[in-house]
């Protein structure tokens, strides 16, 4: 596949609704990008959170205390702070991982995925890249998609 051919299949799956889109209309003003080395990243997050943010880790199901959080707020990126999430786009998915409908607008950055199986998005952090976890179809209305999250690649900040 050439580069043309790629860019008119892109096009034809965004004109038909199959990937998850963030146009620049609906981002904030500039974002700047946050870069830093693993030696870096590793002095400011917990090895956990390296695993998941740096290296694309999954944390354990049902792990996070993130999951069961209910009260008002955002939910921030744990290796920059970018609000990602507003508490009022989390559901219980029952999958074990804090699960929302919707991100704030521009504040992630997809790339399609597949095990081969079935076809999702991973999503980062649109700041420092942070992996944060992939977008499902399964999701409830009204948007329909589960952007299933590993908790600690959040941080919870309560109204």
């Amino acid at each position: 596949m050439n580069r043309r051919h790629f860019m008119e299949c892109a096009a034809a799956a965004l004109a038909a609704g199959a990937v998850p889109r963030v146009f620049a209309a609906d981002a904030p003003a500039f974002i700047g990008k946050v870069v830093k080395t693993d030696d870096e990243w590793r002095i400011l997050l917990t090895p956990a959170q390296f695993h998941v943010l740096r290296e694309a880790g999954t944390e354990r199901p049902f792990t996070s205390p993130l999951n069961n959080e209910k009260r008002k707020g955002t939910f921030v990126c744990a290796g920059c702070a970018l609000p990602l999430f507003d508490s009022s786009t989390k559901y219980d998915s029952g999958t074990g991982w804090p699960s929302f409908w919707d991100c704030i607008k521009g504040r992630v950055d997809t790339k399609p995925e597949s095990n081969g199986i079935y076809r999702y998005f991973e999503y980062h952090c649109a700041r420092c890249g942070g992996h944060h976890g992939h977008i499902f179809d399964d999701g409830p209305k009204p948007t329909g998609q589960r952007y299933c999250n590993n908790g600690v690649a959040l941080k919870f900040i309560p109204a």
